[in-house]
């Protein structure tokens, strides 16, 4: 990681401890001072320099073609980061390395300052906390929105201990606040194919979310909503920022005014801009390539 990379991330994540602080959910012996003289742990993500994602000069071609090109990014923890640009940017490309799916051509890619992702296979980049949610809901459609939450906790799938598996009290209480979060404590007993496609979408998020995910990458979340889904939904990742990190590609710019702080701009594999929704919106290279006049 680069020094001045290094120096930023460092800012960030002080800041956010420090709004965890003010929240009673830090001590000066847990901060990022007592970080730095931790052992890393296998498997467990290290956000001590202030970033829970990192990627540097990252690169990969199709048949010549370069989706990616030279691509610089990086993610504090608990922050929501919203990704735009026009088709073929490069997008849904970057998430597909992120989550091992593709293999780029050459960059690094870092969960934490430890953990080198390229080492790793797709199944395994899930089970370290990395949820990713595509732009079309896949839920259980013949299940119950209960049983397909159920469905998605952390346990050992094996048929004997599917067969016998009963929720201990933790797994009530975590699944009743889920349902809470996702506005779907009243549809219970639904079937999830009897759900609209906004709350189809929200029970995926939710078994993303029984996973207990530390990075969120959200494909078009609100494509196909309607106007009530998407405030509800806002509502949703507001919620999750901060507990989460939430990478979200959307073309929607009413819903990312609602819900950004930082936007970052995709052109051609790279990025073109990056800053709050208003001045990447004033960048005459945005309005060129993406927004038009």
């Amino acid at each position: 990681m680069t020094p001045d990379l290094m120096e930023q991330g460092a800012k960030r994540v002080e800041q956010y401890q420090a709004a965890l602080a003010a929240k009673g959910g830090n001590t000066e012996s847990g901060g990022r001072a007592a970080g730095f003289s931790r052992l890393a742990i296998p498997g467990e993500v290290d956000i001590t320099h202030g970033r829970i994602l990192y990627l540097e000069d990252v690169s990969v071609s199709f048949d010549g073609f370069k989706a990616i090109n030279k691509l610089s990014l990086d993610i504090a923890p608990g922050e929501l980061r919203c990704i735009i640009g026009p088709n073929g940017a490069g997008k849904t490309t970057m998430m597909d390395i992120i989550t091992g799916k593709t293999r780029p051509d050459e960059g690094r890619v870092f969960f934490g300052s430890t953990i080198d992702l390229l080492r790793y296979k797709e199944s395994e980049i899930a089970q370290m906390g990395i949820g990713r949610k595509f732009q079309k809901p896949t839920v259980f459609e013949q299940l119950t929105v209960f049983e397909n939450l159920e469905l998605a906790l952390k346990t050992n799938k094996a048929v004997p201990a599917s067969m016998l598996f009963r929720l201990n009290s933790t797994q009530s209480d975590r699944l009743a606040e889920i349902l809470h979060t996702i506005h779907l404590a009243d549809s219970v007993s639904r079937q999830a194919g009897y759900l609209s496609h906004g709350q189809k979408q929200w029970l995926e998020i939710g078994m993303l979310l029984m996973q207990d995910p530390k990075l969120l990458l959200l494909d078009e979340p609100v494509a196909g909503m309607t106007d009530e889904e998407t405030e509800r939904t806002a509502e949703l990742f507001l919620t999750l920022k901060g507990q989460h990190s939430l990478m979200v590609v959307e073309h929607d710019m009413s819903f990312i005014n609602t819900i950004s702080d930082i936007v970052t701009v995709l052109c051609d594999g790279s990025v073109l801009a990056q800053g709050t929704l208003a001045q990447v919106q004033a960048d005459e290279r945005v309005i060129e390539v993406y927004l038009g006049r």
